[in-house]
């Protein structure tokens, strides 16, 4: 891997911060989902979620309340996790049998991304591949209503809808700002109920969105805040949520981290980790959570050439050292394996039962996808292997 000398500027880029999305939150908002329903307006909902979430009961309870509303609902229930283009084409048949006029993501960010796949069909037609990129949707988009059941992927603050191609299962990242939700309703008490697991890997998920969208080439003063403080929530409510399932507190410390580093996001992009991550889950099926948790210390490491002012900020945030220390960088990655060793979940990619021998191809595809190019050190495919080769052998 090449050095480089620290690239750090006090010079603000060009902001342009465009908010789209009414954030509400607090324990017990979803007994409002009626209400806000009525206001964003249309007689007819599609509610898109997943069989798991429809048994728990907590969709006949959102339902019942837009009903009471006088508006009619239909439930689309066949999101799989890492939804597919297949995903969507179902949802769409559904959205155009009731003519769909308000959308619902109700779930994980698998529902809420295959929401907006959806609504970029309904609304303008051809194959989700038409959208892979940013801004291609023409004509104007149903509203969505956002309601996480996780706090992970952000996608309630993100224009970006993440679908995969059921033949590869690499993913398509479909941007625009019509697809933005136009409410999100964070009610950690949603979250309550998740598995250990579920909590686990979409925590990590979190945590991985605000420390890369803190350290792109693209961050802003915008980004810095978002994803400041998302870090700031999200590594003490990831600590306290797993010595208490059921704190609420630290559950909307979370699910409210999460928001904020998916506006983060919005604003900065992604980077090495999430490259990474893509091939992962498509030769291995490696969780998404867990693929990216894998990878950011080593991230990290690798970065710290240019960015360590900047991971020594979030290490002083964490209260790891000054944010002036020269090991900050390798404090701030040492502290996420502990973080997510505390969870149970891995920190090795040996643990993922990754196939060393196909390490030089997961890294040319690393290379290929959408974040690199917005890390803050110029990756390339040996240094992506070399990054899979550090993670194996952790």
């Amino acid at each position: 891997m090449s050095a480089s000398a620290d690239t750090t500027s006090s010079i603000i880029p060009m902001i342009d911060y465009q908010p789209r999305t009414r954030l509400i939150y607090g324990p017990g908002t979803i007994g409002l989902i009626g209400k806000i329903s009525k206001d964003v307006g249309g007689q007819h909902v599609l509610l898109v979620t997943d069989q798991g979430l429809r048994n728990t009961g907590q969709i006949d309870r959102a339902t019942a309340l837009i009903e009471e509303e006088g508006l009619n609902v239909t439930i689309f229930d066949e999101v799989q996790p890492n939804p597919t283009t297949e995903d969507v084409e179902r949802g769409l048949a559904v959205a155009k049998e009731i003519n769909a006029e308000q959308i619902i993501g109700f779930g994980g960010g698998s529902s809420l991304d295959c929401a907006k796949g959806i609504n970029f069909l309904f609304t303008n037609g051809g194959r989700m591949e038409d959208y892979w990129g940013v801004g291609k949707a023409k004509k104007p988009m149903l509203p969505l209503i956002a309601i996480p059941t996780t706090s992970g992927t952000g996608s309630e603050a993100q224009s970006f809808a993440l679908i995969a191609n059921p033949d590869t299962h690499m993913k398509m990242a479909c941007g625009d700002k019509k697809a933005a939700c136009k409410v999100a309703i964070l009610d950690p008490e949603l979250t309550v109920s998740m598995p250990v697991s579920v909590t686990a890997n979409t925590g990590i998920d979190a945590i991985t969105h605000a420390v890369e969208s803190y350290v792109t080439n693209r961050r802003t003063p915008i980004s810095n805040l978002f994803a400041a403080e998302a870090w700031r929530l999200l590594h003490q409510g990831f600590t306290d949520i797993f010595k208490q399932a059921d704190d609420v507190e630290a559950r909307g410390q979370m699910q409210l981290g999460a928001y904020y580093a998916g506006a983060a996001i919005e604003n900065s992009m992604l980077g090495a980790a999430h490259s990474c991550a893509n091939p992962l889950s498509a030769h291995f099926g490696t969780t998404h959570g867990i693929a990216v948790g894998v990878m950011l210390p080593h991230v990290i490491r690798f970065n710290a050439k240019v960015a360590k002012r900047w991971y020594g900020e979030l290490a002083e945030i964490a209260g790891l050292s000054d944010q002036n220390d020269p090991t900050a960088s390798h404090k701030l990655a040492d502290y996420i394996v502990s973080l997510i060793d505390s969870s149970g979940s891995p920190t090795s990619l040996k643990a993922c039962h990754v196939d060393r021998d196909l390490i030089p191809k997961l890294a040319k595809e690393a290379s290929q996808q959408w974040t690199a190019q917005f890390n803050p050190r110029e990756i390339t495919a040996p240094d992506f292997e070399e990054l899979y080769r550090c993670a194996l052998d952790t």
